[in-house]
């Protein structure tokens, strides 16, 4: 976390300062990192949380698939 931003990872400031990027694929890219980190904690302890907590994260990364994609189909229904 920053001071600039107290509720955001420091990596994403310079994506979230880039308003070309669209905040959905910040937010995808936050959702790998932390899957990746979560990975790494289960090899090494696999209590149940982490696994529940494994699996939100891969639902909700997912999900930003799933809404850019029916995002995308919109666009192009609506031009």
């Amino acid at each position: 976390m920053s001071e600039k931003f107290p509720f955001i990872p420091e990596y994403l400031n310079k994506a979230l300062e880039d308003i070309s990027i669209p905040l959905i694929d910040v937010m995808h890219g936050y959702l790998k990192v932390e899957m990746l980190d979560t990975e790494e904690l289960i090899k090494d302890n696999n209590d149940r949380f982490l696994q529940g907590y494994i699996e939100a994260l891969t639902n909700v990364y997912c999900m930003t698939y799933n809404l850019s994609i029916e995002r995308k189909n919109i666009e192009e229904r609506v031009a």
